[in-house]
C-alpha cells in the first residue's frame, strides 16, 4: 500500500501515466434498456442523470463540443490538469451498435490531450464484441469500463428495476477479464431492505469479482425519484447514514476489501436541490475523503486488515 490506508484510482493512474488523468464528462445521448422496454421502463429507481451531469453536457452538443467546453472549464478548476478522459457518463454507454460506438469513441480520442475514455454501463450492454472493440482501442489508449452492480441481492436488483440479475453482472465482469480490460464496479451501499451487517458481508462477493477498482457511493435519496416515493412511503426500509456514521462504516467496509483493488470514490455528491435525504450539508467530496483518512489513521488500520 506504498504507506497509505489504501490507493486511490487517481493516485494510480498519476503514477503510471506521469500526470494528473481529469475526467471530462460526456452525455452521448444513450439510454438504458430498463427505459425503452426492451427490460423495463422507468429506469433504476434511485436514477436522475441531471443532479451529476455537468451543465457543459447535453446530447444537443457534438462529443466534440462537449469535450472542448468540458477541458475549458477543467483547466480553470484544476489548473495542474493536462491529461483527460472522456468519461461516457449518463445512462448506458455501450447500449448501442458496435459501429456507433466506434464512431463516438474515436471521435473523442481525436481531441487534443484527451489520452483515454472512460465507459459506463450496466452488465447486459456489455459483450464480447463491445470488449474486442475496447480492447482494441486499450491498444493505444487507456480504457477504463465502469459496469454498475449496485448490489448483489436478487431482491434489491428488482426492488430499484435495474431489469438484471447478479448473475449477469458477474459474466460480465468475467468477459472484460478475459479480454484485459481494465474495469471498475460501482456499488451502493445503503439500499432499502439491506442491513449493515449484511452490507458488509457483500465484500466477500465483491472481493470475487475480477475487477481492478471500486466505486462506492452512499445512497442518497433523489428528488422526483422512483425511489423518494418508496422511501416516503416506506421509510422503515431505509436506513440512511449521516455523515459521521457513513465515515466509520465506509472504514470497516474498506476493511474488508482486498487491498489490490483501487478506490475510485468513497461516496457521492449532488448538488442540494437535488437531494432529498440524507442531510450532509454543504460538504463537498474533498473534505469527506479527508474525514475517512483521518479515521483511518485514528483507528491504525488499512484496506484488508480484517480480510478473511
Amino acid at each position: 500500500m506504498q504507506n497509505k490506508p489504501f490507493i486511490l484510482l487517481s493516485d494510480y493512474l498519476r503514477q503510471k501515466y506521469g500526470s494528473r488523468l481529469q475526467k471530462v464528462s460526456v452525455d452521448a445521448g444513450f439510454s438504458c434498456p430498463n427505459r425503452d422496454g426492451k427490460v423495463g421502463y422507468g429506469g433504476c429507481t434511485f436514477c436522475d442523470n441531471n443532479a451529476f451531469n455537468p451543465s457543459y453536457c447535453s446530447p444537443m452538443k457534438t462529443i466534440s463540443q462537449q469535450i472542448t467546453e468540458g477541458i475549458e472549464f477543467h483547466t480553470k478548476r484544476y489548473r495542474r490538469a493536462q491529461n483527460f478522459l472522456a468519461y461516457f457518463q449518463p445512462y448506458s454507454n455501450t447500449y448501442s451498435d458496435i459501429k456507433k460506438l466506434k464512431s463516438l469513441f474515436s471521435e473523442a480520442l481525436e481531441i487534443k490531450n484527451v489520452v483515454g475514455i472512460s465507459i459506463s454501463t450496466r452488465p447486459d450492454c456489455f459483450n464480447r464484441e463491445i470488449a474486442e472493440l475496447l480492447a482494441g482501442i486499450a491498444k493505444e489508449k487507456i480504457v477504463i469500463l465502469e459496469i454498475g452492480i449496485e448490489s448483489v441481492r436478487n431482491n434489491t436488483l428488482k426492488r430499484i428495476n435495474r431489469g438484471h440479475d447478479f448473475t449477469c453482472t458477474q459474466k460480465a465482469f468475467e468477459i472484460a477479464f478475459e479480454y484485459s480490460i481494465f474495469t471498475t464496479g460501482h456499488y451502493i451501499i445503503g439500499l432499502p431492505g439491506e442491513s449493515r451487517d449484511e452490507i458488509l458481508s457483500d465484500t466477500s462477493i465483491l472481493n470475487a469479482l475480477p475487477m481492478d477498482a471500486i466505486k462506492l457511493h452512499q445512497l442518497q435519496i433523489i428528488r422526483n425519484t422512483k425511489m423518494e416515493s418508496d422511501y416516503l412511503n416506506n421509510p422503515k426500509d431505509y436506513n440512511l447514514f449521516e455523515l459521521a456514521e457513513y465515515v466509520e462504516f465506509v472504514v470497516s467496509f474498506t476493511e474488508r476489501l482486498r487491498p489490490d483493488l483501487y478506490i475510485d470514490r468513497f461516496a457521492g455528491e449532488v448538488p442540494p436541490t437535488y437531494l432529498k435525504a440524507p442531510d450532509w450539508g454543504l460538504i463537498r467530496y474533498d473534505q469527506v475523503l479527508n474525514l475517512i483518512k483521518k479515521r483511518f489513521a485514528e483507528k491504525g488500520t488499512y484496506q484488508g486488515a480484517k480480510l478473511k
